[in-house]
């Protein structure tokens, strides 16, 4: 038996004018980022179509991704396709959650503003690194960290974010890449 999957993109994957030809053609996709600009208090498809710097600020880039996403699920969806599962990558975790019935649109729009928001504020551009670390044990990542964040910094600024994943978020007189 065959099944179906959706996987949503995370940030990352934002990139000037996307969906366009998309809007001006299925009312569907142009009624959901209409929705997303109204819960955001800010024109989207303009920014998406005319601001490359605040589409690749995270407060902005959060929201039009998530927006695009459903935009694009949506359609696939009046167009019959159905998946058996969805699932997203990082922010694309959130366009599933809609995707699966779990998540209101709306409330998605406005949490993934929040939290584009609260990301940026706490790391301002710039301002630190983020490695992806694959097939290694977490015991290794772990000691590693610790190992790096004395050498480079002498600090507690290394931050574990997921099972394959560090981020360290402070400055230090040291080049740490």
């Amino acid at each position: 038996m065959t099944k179906t999957a959706f996987l949503f993109a995370g940030q990352g994957a934002q990139y000037l004018g996307m969906g366009r030809e998309l809007y001006d053609q299925y009312t569907i996709v142009k009624e959901t980022i209409d929705q997303a600009s109204q819960v955001l208090g800010y024109d989207l498809r303009d920014l998406i179509d005319n601001d490359e710097t605040k589409l690749h600020q995270t407060r902005y880039t959060q929201p039009a991704i998530l927006a695009t996403s459903v935009a694009i699920y949506r359609l696939l969806r009046e167009k019959c396709y159905q998946p058996d599962m969805v699932a997203g990558l990082s922010l694309g975790e959130y366009s599933a959650l809609v995707a699966s019935g779990a998540l209101d649109f709306e409330d998605a729009v406005a949490l993934v503003a929040k939290r584009g928001a609260f990301m940026e504020e706490a790391a301002p551009a710039g301002s630190g690194k983020m490695v992806a670390v694959l097939n290694t044990p977490v015991e290794v990542i772990e000691s590693l960290s610790r190992s790096f964040s004395t050498w480079c910094c002498n600090s507690s600024q290394l931050q574990y974010a997921e099972s394959n994943c560090y981020w360290w978020g402070g400055s230090c007189s040291r080049s740490c890449s």
